[in-house]
C-alpha cells in the first residue's frame, strides 16, 4: 500500500516549529526572523506554483515500494525540480533567490525525513542550488573621507538628507547591518577613559562587538544627543527610504558612473536596465544599506588592519567564506600598493 502526505501542511508544520523555536539551527541557536520570513516566501511560492500548475504536492513514503515505483518517483520529483524553478524564472526571479527557495525546501524534506520519520527517498538531495556572485559594492576610502569632511558639501544637503548621511557615515564606519544600526540604544555607547566605544550584539550572528568609535562618529552621537528622546540613538527611517536617501546623497557627491547590473538565470547573465530610466544603473542607482558594512570592513582592510580584529568587529567567523569576498575585492588595492613598493625597490637598485 502506497502512503502518502499532502506537502503543504507538512511545510506549514515546519515553519510553525521554526518560529516557535521547536525547531532551532545545528549549534542548538534559534533560527533568525529572517530565516522565517524566507521559509514563509517558499511557501507562499509552494502554494501558488500548486494553482497554477493545477498539481498538489505530496509526499511519499518510499518503504516497501518496488525498484519501478522509486524510479517514479524519482523522476516525480526530478519534473517537480525543473517545472517549480521554472515557475521561478516566470515570476522574475533570478538565481540566488532561486537558490534560497530550493535550499529552504531541502531543509523541509531533511525535516520530514529526521522529525517526522518519513522515508522520502532522498530524491530532495537532487535538488540543485543554484548560486550567483555578485559583485561586492563599496565606497572607497576617499568617497568615505569626502563625506566625513567635506562640510560645504554636507551643507548644500537638505535637513533629512544630513541626517540620513550622519547615519549612512556611522554604519560606514562600525560595520553594522542597517537593522542592528537602528536599534543602537544610549546605553551602548560607553565611555571608558575618556574613550567611546559602542557596544552591541549582531542580530543576526549573536556575535558581541566592541567598536571604538572614532572623533567624527563621537561628534555625530554627541550632535544627536542634544535632540534625543528616545532609547535609541538614531531617529527612525524606513529601510526604503534610507536607501532613497543616500542614493540621492551619492548622486549629489556626483557618483553617477555607470557600472551596471547583471543577474544570471540558470547561469546565463542578463544585463538590467534601470527599471524606471531604461539606462545602464550608475553606482548611485545602486547603493543601499549593505553598502555600510561593506565599506567599513573593505576600508579597514585596505588600511591593513589584520583581518583577525577586522572579523571581530564585523562578527565574522574564523572560516567565513563570505568575509573572504572582502579580502578578494580589496586584492587591486593591494596590488598597486605592492607594485609602488616593488618599483620602489627598483629605482633604489639601479
Amino acid at each position: 500500500m502506497i502512503v502518502e502526505y499532502p506537502l503543504i501542511p507538512l511545510v506549514e508544520e515546519f515553519i510553525r516549529r521554526s518560529s516557535k523555536a521547536k525547531r532551532l539551527k545545528a549549534n542548538g541557536k534559534k533560527l533568525a526572523p529572517g530565516t522565517i520570513d524566507n521559509y514563509r516566501y517558499m511557501l507562499r511560492h509552494l502554494k501558488l506554483y500548486e494553482e497554477i500548475s493545477q498539481k498538489s504536492l505530496r509526499v511519499t513514503s518510499v518503504n516497501k515500494l518496488s525498484k519501478q515505483k522509486l524510479l517514479r518517483e524519482r523522476r516525480y520529483w526530478k519534473r517537480f525540480y525543473l517545472e517549480f524553478t521554472d515557475y521561478l524564472y516566470k515570476q522574475g526571479c533570478y538565481d540566488n533567490y532561486t537558490g534560497t527557495v530550493i535550499k529552504n525546501i531541502r531543509a523541509v524534506f531533511n525535516y520530514i525525513e529526521k522529525e517526522k520519520q518519513i522515508d522520502t527517498g532522498g530524491f530532495h538531495k537532487e535538488f540543485y542550488v543554484v548560486k550567483e556572485e555578485i559583485p561586492v559594492i563599496t565606497l572607497m576610502p576617499s568617497q568615505l573621507q569626502f563625506l566625513i569632511n567635506n562640510k560645504e558639501f554636507e551643507e548644500s544637503l537638505a535637513n533629512n538628507l544630513k541626517a540620513c548621511k550622519d547615519i549612512f557615515v556611522f554604519g560606514c564606519t562600525v560595520a553594522l547591518r542597517f537593522g542592528d544600526l537602528m536599534k543602537i540604544e544610549w546605553k551602548d555607547i560607553q565611555e571608558i577613559n575618556g574613550a567611546y566605544y559602542l557596544v552591541v550584539t549582531s542580530q543576526k550572528s549573536k556575535t558581541e562587538t566592541r567598536v571604538k568609535l572614532p572623533a567624527y562618529a563621537v561628534a555625530i552621537i554627541d550632535k544627536l544627543r542634544k535632540h534625543s528622546s528616545t532609547r535609541e540613538v538614531f531617529p527612525y527611517i524606513s529601510l526604503f527610504w534610507f536607501n532613497k536617501c543616500i542614493q540621492k546623497i551619492c548622486e549629489k557627491a556626483g557618483w553617477c558612473n555607470e557600472i551596471g547590473k547583471a543577474r544570471s538565470r540558470r547561469g546565463v547573465s542578463q544585463n538590467i536596465l534601470h527599471y524606471k530610466k531604461e539606462r545602464q544603473y550608475r553606482f548611485c542607482d545602486i547603493v543601499s544599506s549593505h553598502i555600510m558594512r561593506r565599506t567599513a570592513i573593505t576600508t579597514m582592510l585596505m588600511h591593513n588592519v589584520p583581518e583577525s580584529i577586522v572579523k571581530k568587529i564585523s562578527g565574522h567567523s574564523g572560516d567565513s567564506k563570505s568575509f573572504h569576498r572582502y579580502i578578494n575585492l580589496v586584492q587591486s588595492f593591494m596590488d598597486a600598493e605592492v607594485d609602488k613598493h616593488f618599483e620602489k625597490l627598483n629605482t633604489i637598485m639601479m
